[in-house]
């Protein structure tokens, strides 16, 4: 059954994207209000728009739409799901390459849900429910630390903690070349890509985003880094690393060189979440997880220190 809103544009959308202005009118996801879009289901004072079109201060909006069925998350076994820690709030995995951070239209492999079901974990309720308990994400080619809520209010303090970037975030990868400098920060909003719907960019109208990054070690042909994110945009490290010309080894999407990837065993990017601090929702103390490399990376470090 289709839903339908009627309403004016109101004053702080004025300018915005159709996708993004209606996905947060309606608490909808952006990919989801642009597929709206894309079917004629928005339209600003009887003309219908586009996703990419804009918003107009005072003008009349109209929305149509049929609300996506639930996504059910579906218990599986993840052999490789290390649990580093437990107790009656949270549960911080390591996550392996290959699991979603959660059900998604389009996915159909194993979820970090739906592998906690599996393993008997019972997580928070709160959010939308095919993302119950995520505080936060990782790309599915990207492995290391998660943590899930299991309580309301873990949920919630955890929630608030990673939008007012009080948590640690520190990644480790492997980029093709050597970053000039050495160590320095790329502070380049990033956006939806404009000709590719499933990557993103660094764009003149994206979401402020900033990464700073260290080189720890250079190989003739690529350096491991490590990297903190200032901010949590979607495929961040990818991007800016592929906008700087040095894209994290493996990562077809963002333009690594195959002949590499192929001489290092990869078919993912090397890309690893190494290490989360944050306060615990519970006792109040600062708490700290470290993640040793999966198999395919250490596999891919040590033919790079062969070469």
């Amino acid at each position: 059954m289709s839903e339908y809103r009627s309403l004016p544009v109101p004053d702080g959308l004025d300018g915005s994207r159709v996708d993004a202005g209606v996905a947060k009118l309606l608490g909808l996801s952006r990919s989801f209000a642009a597929d709206v879009a894309e079917a004629g289901g928005v339209s600003l004072d009887g003309r219908v728009l586009g996703k990419s079109d804009r918003l107009s201060m005072g003008g009349w909006l109209e929305i149509t739409w049929t609300p996506k069925a639930a996504v059910e998350i579906v218990p599986v076994t993840v052999a490789d799901l290390g649990i580093v820690y437990d107790d009656d709030d949270i549960v911080v995995v390591d996550k392996p390459a290959g699991v979603a951070a959660h059900p998604s239209a389009g996915w159909d492999g194993p979820t970090v849900p739906g592998a906690l079901a599996g393993a008997g974990f019972r997580i928070s309720t709160s959010g939308a429910a095919e993302r119950a308990g995520i505080v936060h994400r990782l790309d599915a080619g990207t492995s290391g630390l998660m943590v899930v809520a299991k309580s309301e209010r873990a949920y919630s303090a955890l929630k608030r903690a990673f939008h007012d970037r009080e948590v640690e975030k520190i990644y480790h990868a492997v980029v093709q070349g050597h970053p000039d400098p050495l160590a320095g920060t790329i502070d380049a909003p990033i956006g939806r890509h404009p000709r590719a719907e499933w990557k993103f960019a660094v764009t003149a109208g994206g979401k402020p985003s900033v990464t700073h990054y260290e080189t720890i070690e250079a190989f003739p042909a690529a350096s491991l880094l490590e990297i903190h994110l200032e901010t949590g945009r979607t495929h961040q490290i990818r991007v800016h690393m592929a906008a700087q010309r040095h894209p994290c080894v493996g990562d077809a999407m963002y333009g690594a060189d195959p002949s590499l990837s192929a001489r290092l065993g990869l078919d993912r990017q090397w890309l690893h979440a190494r290490q989360l601090a944050f306060e615990h929702p519970g006792t109040r103390e600062w708490v700290t997880f470290t993640s040793e490399y999966p198999r395919e990376l250490q596999h891919a470090l040590d033919v790079l220190r062969d070469a």
